[in-house]
């Protein structure tokens, strides 16, 4: 049964850790995530803020960004709070060893990840293999063992095909989570579309053989197949054995987008279209007769969603809801 959603409030992270204000909408059984909203807003260090400042010192937490402009103004801004409170110079010994022991281990991170894109798409394939097995694999064999019974997830991703927008990446899913397919433009065609049952045996089988509670449809910024959508010829001319027959699907979006935001740049345009043909694809699936009973009966639901990877924002809505109402996380 799809469940309602609820909202959970998760308090802010200690100061050690860089401060975001958690706002999660959860389904009740706690499976799909609807809501959050980040915040870059940094509270005022708990260590500077009860400290008395001299005039000398010309710092304050408010001001910390735009007054410690290079590492030798940052020491001397140290040495200076140390002199006047010697009291913290252990408290300041340990989070400089924290600094040193963090910035290390993002160099070698950096270095180990510098390394792997040199390497040939086969040899990293091999690598990445490697570490997978190695640190994921072998290290939660309970995880592995129940998936050798058969799978179960509870939701289904259609997502883009473009390399940039991996759904298990940007979504944190793990084996067995969920079922996904992907495609250009994360196009679902209608019910009587014969040419392209690809996508549409993939639905079927998720809803009535996983029985998935879920269907979420993702979008993204800078969507290769949506810009080609909105660029299509009026005439009909075509230049491609297969794209254009494809995302033909997307034509409604695109007419919709040109009727009511055609004062808009063309890149604008493309930006609207790349999340109104995710609610293209959203009728589309109700045009299916057991995803539409399913769904009045509450048993599935349905969301559209948008990846930005440009500013690294995610935005979600319900099927019912057109997408000017969205949610961003």
């Amino acid at each position: 049964m799809a469940a309602a959603m609820s909202a959970v409030l998760f308090p802010p992270p200690p100061y050690s850790m860089p401060f975001s204000r958690h706002l999660r909408s959860v389904s009740s059984d706690g499976l799909f995530p609807c809501q959050i909203v980040w915040s870059s807003v940094v509270p005022p260090v708990p260590l500077l803020r009860s400290v008395p400042f001299s005039r000398s010192l010309k710092v304050h937490a408010g001001q910390m960004g735009t007054s410690m402009k290079s590492f030798e103004e940052s020491q001397e801004c140290l040495t200076a709070l140390i002199k006047q409170v010697p009291e913290l110079q252990f408290k300041a010994a340990k989070k400089l060893r924290e600094l040193t022991d963090d910035l290390a281990r993002e160099e070698k991170v950096d270095e180990a990840t510098a390394a792997m894109t040199q390497l040939h798409p086969l040899e990293k394939i091999k690598h990445g293999f490697a570490r997978f097995k190695n640190e994921d694999f072998l290290k939660r064999p309970h995880h592995y063992e129940k998936l050798k019974s058969g799978q179960s997830p509870k939701l289904m991703v259609i997502a883009c095909s473009d390399s940039r927008v991996c759904p298990t990446h940007i979504l944190g899913l793990q084996p067995g989570e969920a079922f996904i397919v992907r495609n250009v433009a994360n196009l679902i065609p209608p019910w009587n579309e014969r040419g392209f049952p690809g996508t549409s045996a993939a639905v079927e089988y998720a809803v009535l053989h996983l029985k998935v509670e879920h269907i979420l449809v993702i979008g993204h910024s800078l969507c290769g197949g949506i810009r080609a959508l909105m660029s299509m010829p009026q005439d009909g001319k075509k230049t491609s054995d297969f794209i254009e027959d494809w995302i033909q699907i997307g034509k409604p979006a695109s007419a919709h987008v040109k009727d009511n935001y055609g004062f808009c740049s063309f890149d604008e345009q493309c930006r609207h279209c790349e999340k109104e043909s995710v609610n293209v694809s959203l009728k589309n699936l109700l045009a299916f007769p057991w995803v539409k009973e399913l769904v009045s009966q509450n048993k599935l639901a349905l969301h559209g969603g948008y990846y930005d990877f440009l500013d690294g924002s995610f935005q979600h809505w319900p099927s019912s809801v057109k997408v000017e109402s969205e949610v961003i996380f």
